[in-house]
Order: C-alpha cells, then sequence, then structure tokens
C-alpha cells in the first residue's frame, strides 16, 4: 500500500432520498443527510479502535460489539461525544437540508453507475475539498511536504470500491480542465492517492463508528421529524475537535469548514430550534455565510 500519514473515517447520517423529503412530504426521507469525517494520524490509527472499545466497555449491559449513537441514551450519548472530544482527531461536517433538493435529477451525466449514490458523492467531494486541504497544510507545516491521506467509508448505502474511485478519477479529470460540476472549490489532489480508499462495514473499523457518532450528534442537533426534536448539546461537546480555519485577523472560523451547511444559511429556510447549532459554530445572521478568502488549516500543535 502506498504509505501514508492521515486517515478520514468517513460515515453519515440521514438518508440521501430526494423524490419524497420531510417536511415537505409526510413520508419522505430524512430532511437532513449529515456526512462527517474524523480525521487522525497514522499513529492514532490504531487508538480509534482501543476508544471504540473503552467507551463499550463503560457502558452496562452493552450487547453490541458496534457503538450506534441513535440507540444510546442520554447519558451515553454525552459520555461517547465527551470521550471523542478528547481524542486526538479533526472532525468535518457536511450538513445538508435536503428541501431545495426536492425532485433533483443526477447531474454527473458522464458517470451512469453513480445514478443511486450521486448525492452522497457529491457531498462527500465538498467534505473532501476541506479535508484535502486540512490534510496538505497539516503536513506540510508538520513534515515539510504534503503527505498523503487514507480513506475510509462506511458501506452503507449500497455504495462500492469501484464507484468511489470512478467518482474521484471524473473529478481529477474535471479538475484538471476547470470544469467542475459546482465552482466551490477544488480537493487538494497531492494528499490524494486512488489506491488509498477502502469501504468496510462500520463494525470492522473503530474509526468508522467514530464517525457515525459526529454526523449523528449533528444530525440530532438540527433533526425535528425523525429524532423527535433538536437536541444540539451532544454537537456542542465535539467543539475542541472540530476543524476550523484563521482569517486574514487570525479570528478562528468553523462555519464553512468544518461545519458546512448546505445551502447557504439564509436559503436553508431553517427553523429556530434548527439554527441554533449552526449559530453556535458561527453562522450568526442569516445573510451572512462566511467564505474566508485565505483559509488556513489549524496548527499541527493540536496533536491530530
Amino acid at each position: 500500500m502506498t504509505p501514508y500519514r492521515y486517515v478520514a473515517y468517513i460515515d453519515e447520517a440521514g438518508d440521501p432520498g430526494l423524490n419524497r423529503v420531510k417536511p415537505i412530504d409526510e413520508r419522505g426521507a430524512s430532511e437532513w443527510l449529515i456526512v462527517s469525517a474524523v480525521v487522525v494520524s497514522d499513529e492514532n490509527e490504531a487508538g480509534c479502535d482501543d476508544l471504540v472499545r473503552s467507551i463499550a466497555e463503560n457502558f452496562k449491559n452493552f450487547q453490541s460489539n458496534q457503538l450506534h449513537f441513535a440507540k444510546m441514551n442520554e447519558s451515553k450519548k454525552v459520555y461517547a461525544c465527551t470521550k471523542l472530544a478528547e481524542f486526538p482527531c479533526r472532525i468535518f461536517i457536511v450538513a445538508s437540508n435536503k428541501k431545495n433538493m426536492k425532485g433533483w435529477r443526477n447531474k454527473f451525466a458522464e458517470l451512469k453507475s453513480l445514478d443511486k449514490n450521486w448525492f452522497y458523492c457529491w457531498l462527500t467531494r465538498i467534505l473532501l475539498e476541506r479535508v484535502t486541504n486540512w490534510v496538505e497544510c497539516h503536513s506540510v507545516e508538520k513534515y515539510g511536504q504534503s503527505e498523503k491521506l487514507k480513506l475510509n467509508f462506511s458501506n452503507r448505502g449500497g455504495l462500492s470500491y469501484s464507484q468511489m474511485k470512478t467518482y474521484f478519477d471524473w473529478l481529477r479529470m474535471k479538475s484538471s480542465s476547470n470544469n467542475l460540476f459546482l465552482p466551490l472549490g477544488d480537493l487538494s489532489w497531492s494528499v490524494m492517492d486512488r489506491e488509498l480508499v477502502e469501504i468496510a462495514p462500520s463494525h470492522e473499523r473503530g474509526g468508522l463508528q467514530l464517525a457515525d457518532i459526529a454526523a449523528s450528534a449533528f444530525f440530532k442537533a438540527c433533526d425535528k421529524f425523525d429524532t423527535g426534536a433538536c437536541d444540539p448539546r451532544f454537537a456542542k461537546i465535539l467543539k475542541s475537535r472540530i476543524a476550523s480555519t484563521h482569517d486574514d485577523d487570525g479570528y478562528r472560523i468553523y462555519s464553512g469548514y468544518g461545519v458546512k451547511l448546505m445551502p447557504s444559511f439564509k436559503a436553508a429556510n431553517l427553523l429556530p430550534e434548527q439554527k441554533e447549532i449552526f449559530e453556535f459554530f458561527g453562522y450568526l445572521r442569516q445573510w451572512w455565510d462566511p467564505k474566508p478568502s485565505t483559509p488556513r488549516a489549524d496548527s499541527p500543535t493540536s496533536k491530530c
């Protein structure tokens, strides 16, 4: 395998269905799809499994070999998020409010193999723009050069290894021709290697279970129709591990980077209780969707 210095574990909460979407449709798919990445250094890769075992061992009457945030009670959710917040990692969140995507069709006309998973792949691309930028900045500062990133995807949703590799090859081709589908940015290709892509069941990778905790904590923070009520407490616990940039004045920015809301804060037309978690991470005013002109990843001294 190609040598690597970083690992990103990627999972999701919610579902990618667009034909029928809550609350527009009473029996539609979830209003939100949250895609998360938990990024660790290669030195901490094995520590992900150790952390998951440690969390599970502290749960009385725990009968599963896998942590599922949605199945935890309130105290277990607090504990799991607290332990994740203490772990040397960086967390990235892309939160898609799907109301404006209802009925949207596959725009990747050249990639017929992605008919089922195109929306998930599209959100993953937005996620990896930020993850690869952070890894490139972090590795150049720490090691003096760009180091490689291994990607571990959860196999939930039927995503295949060949689909993801095809998608990345397609993105690289579009990137080289300056013809990306949406002009949101680009991946930092210096840290990418198509051989460093794995898709596995969550129970086989502790890091994927940590990514589930992150994605599900944010889903609980902004979801109103599938989990009963919005509760941002768990996602707020993770703040110390949410990735950030700094603007030219040194101000730390989470919104748009470590936490990315799609569409913009104003266009999403959120309920007051749904806004709280995004306001907490810097989406302060409806008309303001910060886009730092000179994003710089947080320092390696964060001990990722």
